[in-house]
């Protein structure tokens, strides 16, 4: 747009579009080698719908939503604390904060919309119907917390399903532990390199009969990704009536025609609560408001340090120079459009698609594409993060879980040990990680790595919620 305007504002030039879009999104590829998208899972300042959704205020519960599903390079990233390894004062290597200004009206969008959770188990049945479409012969066994078909010594094929929902499932194929001896060929082996890859048309059509035994057979496909010769179909679908992004499954075609790999998840979402929807306006506000780089602190009053050019030489313009306060000035971006879904976030420490915006977002005129999200649910109805407790435990990251067998992972020091400890209720499993420093060590290098501990519940998990004692919030589930 030709004329300057406050960095929230989405006035101007306007293009009337229905109050619920429901153009078609760019797919979110889940796959080795795809990214472009930034996630804003928190829901800050601005009002919400007023007086909307009654029904959803009598019952809804606050939404409890993570911190843990800010991904690198989140919009809601707090400006005042660097990303981790970054000194204050030092420039972040992670770019500037981004600006995002519409190119034109945006949707209203419905009043409510309701949640879907990730619950319960997947079932053998389940599995076995996705082995079949993908030709592995055998039945389902347990291994660890997962199901498995196929054999993984190879050559042949291998399926892993995670057994607690969403039923992650992973399919590839393997080579064997030993190379294939002179003169003999290893049956069922992957597809040689080289080729051409298939057309869009023949990788759905051999996508067709996965997706439908993974429950994905009414999603929206997308075949233009390649990797190599192999072309990728990913399926996005629609969960009560609205589009979604973050759930994809992708299905990899060698150029044989044949499928040779894919990923997603088995286990159907069930519905949960309903609540108050703010428009893309709002949504867009909180965006902004959340993004990195916010006010006129992060902006560098003198600029940025260039040499002064000689008479008669045009003034240097560098978007990518640090000012002299180590932050870069925010950058502007287009909001071509926006559409209202369902995207992917934590909610109490389980996979959740929320009601969102999702907004088409341009970089230069002529530029790629790709998708930015933003909550949508009315701020009013978000539960605000737990002060931290003044303890000395160690905020547990993620986890994984096999029965009772509980593994924690949280972030320490090489120069101290540490032990976790867990307090469990009907409804949720409490962890403590508790450090003590080595005696004898006067002097240590301040290194942190990545731990792992070990609990040992009194009864299975289950459906309980795991709870970090030292921040009060929800565990991701690795």
């Amino acid at each position: 747009m030709s004329t300057e305007r406050p960095d929230n504002d989405v006035t101007g030039p306007r293009r009337r579009r229905p109050p619920l879009a429901v153009a078609s999104v760019a797919a979110a590829v889940l796959l080795a080698g795809s990214g472009g998208a930034y996630w804003a899972s928190t829901a800050s300042g601005g009002g919400g719908a007023a007086d909307s959704g009654a029904a959803a205020k009598d019952s809804a519960p606050l939404l409890a939503l993570d911190a843990a599903a800010d991904g690198p390079g989140s919009a809601s990233s707090p400006s005042d604390t660097p990303p981790p390894g970054i000194a204050p004062g030092e420039p972040d290597p992670g770019g500037p904060s981004v600006i995002y200004r519409a190119a034109g009206e945006l949707p209203d969008g419905p009043d409510e919309a309701a949640v879907h959770h990730a619950k319960g188990t997947v079932a053998a049945a389940d599995v076995a119907r996705l082995a079949k479409a993908l030709g592995i012969p055998g039945s389902p066994r347990t291994e660890g917390a997962s199901w498995v078909v196929g054999d993984d010594d190879g050559p042949g094929a291998l399926l892993k399903v995670t057994k607690q929902s969403p039923g992650t499932w992973t399919f590839a194929h393997t080579t064997p532990s030993k190379p294939c001896e002179p003169g003999k060929m290893c049956a069922n082996g992957p597809t040689e390199p080289g080729g051409d890859p298939v057309s869009e048309k023949a990788a759905k059509a051999a996508a067709v009969p996965v997706l439908k035994a993974a429950g994905q057979d009414g999603a929206a496909l997308n075949a233009g990704q390649l990797m190599g010769d192999v072309r990728v179909v990913n399926a996005d679908p629609k969960i009560d009536g609205l589009p979604t992004y973050g759930w994809s499954t992708g299905v990899q075609v060698g150029p044989d025609g044949e499928v040779t790999g894919g990923s997603g998840h088995l286990k159907a979402l069930e519905k949960g609560h309903t609540y108050p929807a703010v428009g893309a306006d709002e949504a867009l506000k909180q965006l902004n408001a959340a993004s990195r780089g916010k006010g006129d602190a992060d902006r560098d009053i003198g600029g940025c340090a260039t040499p002064v050019p000689l008479e008669g030489e045009p003034k240097p313009s560098d978007p990518q120079c640090v000012p002299s306060n180590g932050k870069r000035a925010p950058v502007t971006r287009t909001v071509e459009d926006a559409v209202f879904g369902l995207a992917l976030n934590y909610v109490d420490g389980r996979q959740t698609l929320v009601p969102s915006w999702l907004f088409t977002v341009r970089q230069a005129p002529g530029g790629p594409e790709h998708i930015v999200t933003q909550v949508a649910v009315d701020p009013e109805f978000i539960e605000k993060p737990d002060t931290p407790t003044p303890s000395g435990d160690r905020k547990v990251t993620s986890y994984g879980a096999d029965g009772r067998t509980l593994e924690v992972t949280f972030w320490g020091g090489v120069c101290s040990t540490y032990t976790a400890s867990a307090e469990e209720s009907a409804g949720q499993v409490r962890i403590s990680v508790t450090e003590k420093p080595q005696e004898g060590k006067k002097a240590c290098i301040m290194i942190a790595k990545e731990l792992t501990r070990t609990v040992t519940l009194e009864k299975p998990l289950g459906d309980r919620t795991v709870i970090d004692a030292a921040s009060g919030g929800a565990v991701p589930r690795a």
